[in-house]
């Protein structure tokens, strides 16, 4: 294994732990459900991983600037795998939320993979790299969502909730191993920070330090809106389901899989011809337009198939934005801070990962099962008069 290239041996590493983590996915409404609570309370308890999560990643980010990335992903992925164990165990709602904030204390892995690949991707190179941690996700949400949907069962009212929990931490710890045994360190020790130039890890002064460039700034909006909207929609998904079809995680699991495997053929294979052809600001564009689509769709789906089809425009929308927008907020970094830049990233993707659901909650509360689509397409529109602002590659300061 310790022959493998670096961006196989991150892509692995991500995507092992990724299935583990998109096992939980269809589960957790349920799970929640079991202990009677509210739709406004599945979507927190969504979103506290990403609560946590928003503290935890530009610190994360900062420490691979200074530890290197391959430690940082180990701890990280170590801490996962217990918070899962945690959660199949959970005799209680509380203790669902306070293993979900566990793992997304410990979540610091996708800063430093992002930070990973750019350390090993030349800038013309970079979207093509970052996508691969999308690919990684996408693989993630194929494999983990269908495991996790058999092994939860088709009946919404009795789920097995233990299996896909201990399933989802044999698979993290499984991904430890593997980055122990085949993950080189990327970052060269000659560009860590030497002691008295290092800043403090605070993530207020990170944060500051980052957002005070204004095209910085507007990528990192633009981030927190296609993910404000995405998970929205992830977090009201099941219950909206449930009422409109009847589906229990086994289906919703197996809708989640298809969602992977257009994200991850876009990320895993379209993105380096996406976006030498169009450029990644015009990819953003593109991703906007999509994801407004789905969303507007799905409020009038009552069959299969025109569900197949708004999803495959929400996975396409997902597919562009996301390593798009990575990629040009590594090449807007500076080289010595481009971990604590990209944890920044990331912190802003976890804040939208809190309010993202607990708006779709409220909006499924307050206007019904459509509410959350509706609201997240207008979101969405919001975003696409942003993307067009957004400068092109050229335009960004270039760091290898």
């Amino acid at each position: 294994m310790k022959r493998l290239g670096p961006l196989l041996a991150i892509f692995l590493t991500v995507f092992v732990d990724l299935v583990g983590f998109g096992v939980i996915v269809p589960l957790l409404p349920f799970y929640a459900e079991h202990f009677h609570a509210s739709p406004l309370a599945v979507t927190l308890l969504m979103a506290i991983y990403s609560l946590t999560q928003f503290f935890s990643a530009p610190l994360w980010g900062a420490l691979s600037d200074r530890a290197g990335r391959k430690p940082v992903l180990m701890a990280s992925i170590l801490g996962i795998a217990l918070s899962y164990v945690w959660l199949g165990f959970a005799a209680s709602l509380w203790q669902l939320f306070a293993a979900r904030a566990l793992a997304g204390v410990m979540a610091g892995n996708i800063a430093a993979a992002q930070a990973y690949i750019a350390d090993v991707t030349p800038p013309e190179k970079r979207a093509q790299g970052m996508g691969l941690i999308g690919a990684a996700f996408g693989l993630g949400f194929i494999f983990g969502p269908a495991i996790g949907g058999l092994l939860g069962g088709g009946d919404p009212h009795h789920p097995d909730f233990l299996a896909p929990a201990l399933t989802a931490a044999g698979l993290s710890f499984l991904a430890f191993l593997f980055a122990v045994a085949a993950l080189r360190e990327s970052l060269d020790p000659a560009q860590r920070a030497r002691p008295r130039e290092r800043r403090p890890l605070s993530r207020i002064s990170i944060l500051a330090a980052a957002l005070d460039d204004p095209r910085l700034r507007l990528l990192v909006i633009l981030l927190f809106l296609v993910t404000f909207v995405f998970a929205g929609m992830e977090s009201t998904f099941a219950l909206w389901s449930e009422r409109t079809f009847g589906w229990g995680p086994r289906q919703n699991g197996y809708v989640f899989a298809y969602t992977g495997v257009v994200a991850a053929a876009i990320q895993g294979g379209l993105i380096r011809r996406l976006a030498e052809r169009f450029g990644e600001a015009a990819l953003v564009v593109q991703g906007a337009i999509a994801l407004a689509l789905g969303l507007f769709a799905i409020p009038f789906v009552h069959s299969l198939l025109p569900l197949l089809a708004a999803m495959l425009l929400l996975a396409y929308g997902a597919g562009v934005s996301n390593p798009s927008l990575s990629s040009l907020v590594s090449l807007q970094a500076k080289a010595e801070e481009r971990g604590a830049t990209l944890g920044v990233s990331q912190s802003a993707a976890s804040l939208a990962r809190i309010l993202g659901p607990a708006f779709a909650g409220l909006a499924f509360g307050a206007v019904g099962r459509s509410g959350p689509f509706l609201a997240g397409g207008v979101v969405m529109l919001a975003a696409l008069a942003l993307a067009l602002q957004l400068p092109g590659r050229k335009a960004l300061r270039t760091t290898s």
